[in-house]
């Protein structure tokens, strides 16, 4: 293989784009971890003084975040003042020189600085232009401030998760901001497929409340069609049987997935209950889901009896899907998730710290973390000498202004 082929396959997908990130905390900076991780250049832009709140929330290190050193990765942070005009303009000039901004404020917000998308059309044609709100860019409710906890309600997705007649459970993750992360990367990586084929920017309209909307599966037509509301289902799904989370004596939680019809059997043999798995009643999905409880009461009684890891060898003998529920500590030393790749570590002030790795997985062209969540304007001097000119006597005069 020559040289350049060789060099070729290194290049990330997304090397060669450059990505103005305005956003703050979750949803707006996740979208702009993944496109930072899979080559984009990713510029963040946050207030001088403390940058972006994330940079302080949660478990600390040394005064920052250990949280922002694995959403921060792979950007070149600076900053600017948005509340100044100067500060603006500078903005400006970076957004007119980018492929991609990904903003996540209330919408209007970005109008009323005059950086809107009708502001880019002639300077910047081929913008995508991301944003990022709660309830979408028009609407009743787009007015309306968005976090994550309160989209997740309205989207549907909180009413099927907890316990029959209790609170809806939310799970202990911003997964609203994710999920419309997700779909904003996805959304822009759509709008830069379309301009390579002959296409024009165009604007990546994400609302959280519609990504996690996205999620619901069959919840709608089965409305619509029998008029059936799906409910909460403690730690079943509705429909299917058996699957569901059991205790073993050791006191840990295991998942099994015994739902298909020839896996049932073999899991109640596994059980030490062949007569359920020749029961006429349990043979199809339906005749289980009659008798769920039953069945759930039959292998309760067996994982109490005995520790998670001696069932778990059980099912894989068996060839029944079943696994434990892992918290970090558990995910860490996991010989699976080693090999697989999933952690990567990151040099941060002189130490070591392990981050998730970005899935998906790319044969030829892989992502990485090059660097971990950097400083502060650690990358100031770079971005306005090489993107925007300035000399160090402008950017002095502009740093006393408080414009960066």
């Amino acid at each position: 293989m020559s040289k350049n082929n060789s060099d070729l396959i290194n290049i990330k997908p997304l090397s060669g784009f450059r990505v103005i990130e305005l956003g703050q905390l979750l949803a707006g900076p996740f979208s702009g971890a993944l496109l930072a991780y899979f080559g984009a250049e990713v510029i963040k832009i946050e207030p001088p003084g403390k940058g972006d709140p994330l940079r302080n929330w949660r478990v600390l290190d040394d005064g920052t975040s250990l949280w922002w050193r694995s959403l921060g990765r792979n950007k070149k942070c600076i900053t600017i003042n948005l509340k100044k005009q100067k500060g603006r303009d500078l903005v400006r000039q970076l957004i007119d020189g980018a492929d991609v901004l990904i903003e996540n404020f209330r919408p209007g917000k970005m109008e009323s600085w005059s950086l809107g998308p009708e502001h880019f059309k002639k300077s910047n044609p081929n913008l995508i232009y991301t944003r990022i709100s709660g309830y979408g860019q028009t609407g009743p409710y787009s007015h309306k401030p968005g976090f994550a906890s309160v989209c997740e309600g309205i989207s549907g997705f909180r009413y099927v998760n907890g316990i029959p007649g209790e609170a809806p459970i939310r799970p202990n993750l911003s997964i609203g901001d994710s999920i419309a992360g997700l779909h904003a990367a996805f959304g822009i990586v759509l709008s830069l497929l379309s301009r390579k084929t002959g296409g024009t920017g165009q604007v990546v309209d994400v609302a959280l409340y519609e990504a996690m909307f996205n999620l619901l599966e069959g919840v709608i037509p089965e409305y619509d069609g029998a008029g059936v509301i799906r409910e909460p289902s403690g730690t079943t799904v509705t429909g299917i049987a058996p699957t569901n989370i059991y205790r073993c004596v050791d006191k840990k939680y295991i998942v099994i997935g015994g739902n298909g019809d020839s896996i049932f059997k073999r899991l109640m043999i596994a059980a030490g209950r062949p007569d359920m798995a020749e029961d006429e009643r349990f043979s199809n999905n339906s005749g289980r889901v009659k008798y769920e409880e039953e069945i759930d009461d039959a292998l309760s009684c067996w994982c109490k009896k005995q520790i998670s890891t001696k069932v778990l060898e059980t099912l894989d003998l068996y060839d029944v899907p079943s696994g434990p529920i892992y918290n970090a500590e558990d995910m860490i030393h996991d010989p699976h998730f080693i090999e697989r790749g999933l952690f990567e570590s990151v040099k941060v002030k002189n130490k070591l710290l392990k981050i998730p790795a970005m899935a998906p997985k790319l044969s030829k062209t892989p992502g990485s973390t090059s660097w971990a969540g950097p400083e502060i304007g650690s990358f100031n001097k770079e971005i306005f000498e090489n993107i925007l000119g300035m000399d160090a006597s402008n950017q002095k005069t502009l740093k006393n202004e408080g414009v960066i």
